[in-house]
């Protein structure tokens, strides 16, 4: 018998850092943050960086996207950097931010709050890596 074992990629130092000071550019835009979160997608083994945002119902998810981009090119080459392709945008009305609301407020500063193997109302949260979640 073979057994296959899928080894969890790790949110690295590097990938904690940059998701704080994503959202701290974000804050400094006025680019509204709700909440801010590393969250592991077990199924692709891969983190992406969650960002809940009114701009996304208010001004549409292009035009929300398109203004993370000019932040995120704000960036210093030299510094560490996020990539669009790792951001996934969201309502802050969002299934998934309304679960973590449920056992998870932060308030409007920046946490670095681990929540690993929980499961809320029966749905199994694998891991994530909250900084704000209003």
């Amino acid at each position: 018998m073979v057994t296959e074992m899928v080894v969890k990629e790790s949110l690295s130092s590097e990938l904690i850092s940059v998701g704080k000071e994503l959202t701290i550019l974000l804050d400094e835009n006025q680019f509204n943050v709700s909440a801010s979160l590393w969250f592991y997608m077990s199924d692709i083994n891969n983190w992406r960086f969650f960002v809940a945002s009114s701009e996304v119902s208010n001004k549409g998810v292009k035009s929300a996207y398109e203004g993370i981009q000019r932040i995120i090119s704000e960036i210093p080459e030299d510094q560490p950097r996020i990539t669009l392709k790792d951001i996934s945008l969201l309502s802050p009305l969002d299934p998934l931010i309304s679960l973590l609301k449920i056992v998870i407020r932060t308030g409007d500063g920046i946490s670095g709050i681990r929540f690993s193997q929980n499961t809320i109302n029966g749905i199994l949260i694998d891991d994530a890596y909250i900084y704000r979640l209003t």
